[in-house]
């Protein structure tokens, strides 16, 4: 089992930033892909980003390419979303969530956190 625990979200004036953190405890994270997900209001949960083991590869929703950085630091069991440019368009509920393959699937990620609320006022 892994337990994780967002944090980070709040209210912002579009153009702001943010920094979302997730922090997993219960069993390492190196050996997992880590992925970031938002949902909207009456919309689905979708990718916003996710990050191999290693860091190395990275996947970015095309809306957010350029304004969002997804990084991790696996000796602190945390991965981060630097979040640049924020838009009305950006409010979620945003997750974190541990998965087995860098994928945009909700289905491929078995453990996620209870979200974490980002609210862009225009």
């Amino acid at each position: 089992q892994v337990q994780l625990v967002e944090s980070g979200g709040g209210l912002v004036q579009a153009g702001g930033s943010l920094r979302l953190s997730c922090t997993a405890s219960g069993r390492t994270i190196r050996t997992y892909t880590m992925g970031w997900f938002r949902q909207a209001p009456g919309k689905e949960r979708d990718v916003v980003s996710a990050i191999s083991q290693s860091g190395g590869t990275t996947y970015y929703k095309d809306s957010v390419k350029g304004r969002f950085t997804i990084s991790r630091d696996n000796a602190k069991n945390t991965v981060y979303l630097q979040m640049s440019s924020l838009k009305p368009e950006d409010t979620a509920v945003y997750y974190c969530a541990v998965g087995r393959i860098l994928s945009y699937s909700v289905s491929d990620y078995d453990y996620w956190g209870q979200g974490t609320q980002v609210t862009v006022s225009s």
